[in-house]
């Protein structure tokens, strides 16, 4: 499974919908397999969302996301789990480990109808 985390100074980008940069790892058995950086400098959100299902992208762990946007990415097969922050790395960590959806990487002000979508998500994948 590929994940996707948009990092911006070593954190999760605030805002999704204009990050610059995507660290995609390759997960196995819940275990980083290979990692790389992916630009993603395109402006449309439809390229963008292309972008994004061209790089094989599977889960997309972001901090805040317009509507469209996620509903664009949902649409195209990609599992969004919204309103994270933090350092990158503890993220990924935290994601890998089963403990993502911590108090302490819930973005402020965060909606959680959404989050709880990803949480699903999450047991269903990780079990």
């Amino acid at each position: 499974m590929k994940t996707a985390i948009p990092v911006w100074e070593g954190k999760i980008s605030p805002v999704f919908d204009t990050a610059s940069k995507l660290l995609i790892i390759q997960v196995e058995n819940s275990k980083e397999k290979s990692r790389f950086e992916a630009p993603l400098d395109e402006l449309n959100l439809t390229r963008r969302c292309s972008r994004i299902q061209g790089l094989g992208v599977e889960v997309l762990i972001c901090g805040a996301i317009s509507r469209p946007f996620y509903r664009m990415l949902v649409a195209g097969g990609v599992n969004v789990i919204p309103w994270v922050s933090g350092p990158a790395e503890e993220v990924l960590d935290a994601w890998l480990n089963g403990k993502l959806f911590h108090s302490r990487f819930l973005m402020p002000g965060c909606n959680w109808q959404k989050r709880e979508k990803g949480k699903r998500f999450f047991k269903k994948t990780m079990s």
